[in-house]
């Protein structure tokens, strides 16, 4: 494995400049403690991209998934009539449900 990468160093106006795009109110003590925590954080993320070999595929999961299916079975369900005879409104045979949304162009 390669040495250490080198750390990248964040100033004080960059941590304010996030803080300010993040809308987080910070104190200068803040700023200096959470400039060190961006440099510890960057450092981490620098050493596991160094660890990724191209030998290596690419996973989403540590351990292999399947997923389990039951077969499709053909079962009685309701009617149209059925599913809308509790329903407290109904229009041109669908649920009618009060507007969420504006009017659209």
């Amino acid at each position: 494995m390669s040495a250490e990468p080198a750390a990248a160093h964040i100033s004080r106006e960059e941590v304010a400049h996030l803080a300010r795009l993040s809308r987080l109110a910070v104190t200068d003590a803040e700023l200096d403690v959470f400039a060190g925590q961006l440099e510890v954080i960057l450092g981490a993320v620098a050493r596991v991209g160094e660890v990724a070999a191209d030998d290596i595929p690419p996973t989403s999961h540590a351990v292999p998934l399947q997923n389990v299916f039951r077969p499709d079975e053909l079962r009685p369900g309701l009617t149209q009539e059925q599913a809308l005879a509790c329903a407290p409104a109904a229009e041109d045979g669908r649920f009618r449900v009060p507007r969420i949304l504006g009017e659209e162009a």
